[in-house]
């Protein structure tokens, strides 16, 4: 009998567009800088993370658990071993070997404190830097930051919210025929995940060469001044101080037009990049409504679009 684990894979998941986008946006463009999904559990948040290590076999997912200590992140130096033999003894924690691949924190909400200091180092440096005793130790940590939460179960730091380049809200399907759907392909697949799974190999490959071929296209992109400058005027009709936003749209347009086989980042791209990128920002704001609609940023930036 196969002992081979068969995840569900990413294209046979229905619906959820925009976490599906915002996951494929990230592996084509590993600098873009993570994605936070929000939502209920039961919808398929873990599932398509996970799912993501099977489209490329470079690629695998690091989980980091709610409750990991911080020897088990960061690593771990050997100070008898250093003191005796005059050289450093590395054991490498959940950052070292998620280095250049996907670290997922599902429940990322729940996360002690210093974890998440630990985290936000990381990520903003690129680098981990384990110092015991007057002695330390650095190495490359760069990853896609993926977390999932239960926005019922609490917030997340505003300085931890703010690193995810983009973010997306899920829900249940709210059509009984997808809803159907969902059903169907479930129970497919627990009867035969290994036939499902091969049902949609065809989907996984095409997939698959559409990301390889958006990295390399992304090399070639181009995005005009007119763009540059709908971005910074969409932040500041928004009341944004910080210039992440900004650079993060830009990016993002450009992953987007990447992925459609365009070297041009154009209007559409920038509406699809606003909608990842700012609500999650726009909700730190002081005083802001909780939820920012689709429809105000796309109404804004067609005024600004009119307007030059």
């Amino acid at each position: 009998m196969s002992t081979k684990t068969y995840r569900y894979p990413i294209t046979a998941i229905v619906g959820q567009e925009k976490m599906k986008q915002a996951l494929l946006l990230n592996v084509v463009n590993p600098k873009l800088g993570g994605v936070l999904i929000r939502g209920e559990k039961g919808t398929a948040k873990s599932t398509a993370v996970r799912a993501l290590a099977d489209l490329l076999t470079e690629l695998k997912v690091v989980n980091l658990p709610v409750g990991a200590t911080e020897d088990r992140v960061v690593g771990t130096l050997d100070i008898e071993h250093a003191i005796k033999h005059g050289e450093k003894k590395f054991e490498p924690g959940l950052l070292a070997k998620a280095d250049g691949h996907i670290l997922y924190v599902d429940e990322i909400n729940l996360l002690e404190d210093h974890i998440v200091d630990v985290l936000l180092d990381a990520v903003a440096m690129g680098i981990n830097t384990i110092e015991r005793e007057g002695i330390s130790y650095s190495h490359s940590s760069r990853f896609i930051l993926i977390g999932t939460m239960n926005p019922e179960e609490g917030d997340l730091r505003p300085q931890l919210l703010d690193r995810f380049a983009l973010s997306v809200e899920v829900s249940g399907e709210r059509d009984a025929r997808q809803r159907v759907e969902v059903i169907k392909r479930r129970l497919s697949y627990e009867k035969d995940p290994e036939a499902f799974c091969q049902s949609y190999g065809t989907d996984q490959l095409l997939l698959e060469t559409q990301i390889r071929q958006a990295r390399e296209t992304l090399k070639h992109v181009q995005i005009s001044d007119d763009m540059l400058s709908l971005a910074a005027r969409l932040s500041i009709g928004l009341d944004m101080d910080s210039h992440r936003a900004d650079i993060m749209m830009i990016k993002t347009a450009m992953t987007i037009a990447a992925v459609d086989g365009r070297t041009e980042a154009c209007l559409e791209d920038m509406k699809q990049a606003a909608q990842l990128v700012l609500p999650h920002r726009l909700r730190q704001a002081p005083f802001a409504a909780r939820e920012v609609s689709y429809d105000r940023i796309d109404l804004l930036i067609d005024e600004i679009s009119v307007v030059k």
